[in-house]
C-alpha cells in the first residue's frame, strides 16, 4: 500500500515537471529596443519587454493560430528580437479539459530598436 502511493505521488511530480517549460528564440541580427526604465534583473536586463499572459480559442479543425506583431508605442519597428513562450501545467491542463480549443499563453518578446 505504501510502495503504490509513492508511486503515484512519483508520477504526478514527475508530471508535473515534466509538462513546464520554456523556449527562447533570438535574432543575432539587429540591436534590442532598450529599457528606459532599466527595470529588470533577469536575462532580459536593459530590455524593453512586452509580456502577453492570455488565453486563445482555437477551433477543433484548426491546429494553428496567429498573432500579429505591429508597429505600436510597445514595439515601435514591429520586428522582433526577442521571443519567449511559456507552458505551465495549468495552461495544459486548461488545453485537455478544453479538449485543445483553449490554451493559455504566456508569451514575452523583445522588439529590435528602430533603425534610422
Amino acid at each position: 500500500m505504501k510502495n503504490s502511493i509513492k508511486i503515484f505521488t512519483l508520477i504526478i511530480i514527475s508530471l508535473l515537471l515534466s509538462s513546464c517549460y520554456s523556449v527562447r528564440l533570438r535574432s543575432i541580427n539587429g540591436a534590442y529596443q532598450p529599457d528606459p526604465l532599466l527595470s529588470r534583473d533577469d536575462y532580459y536586463r536593459g530590455m524593453e519587454v512586452v509580456e502577453l499572459d492570455t488565453v486563445i480559442k482555437i477551433d477543433v479543425v484548426s491546429k494553428d493560430f496567429t498573432y500579429l506583431i505591429k508597429e505600436t508605442e510597445a514595439c515601435k519597428s514591429g520586428k522582433l528580437h526577442t521571443v519567449e513562450f511559456k507552458n505551465t501545467f495549468g495552461g495544459s491542463l486548461l488545453s485537455v479539459f478544453s479538449f485543445g480549443k483553449k490554451r493559455k499563453l504566456k508569451v514575452k518578446y523583445v522588439c529590435m530598436k528602430p533603425t534610422n
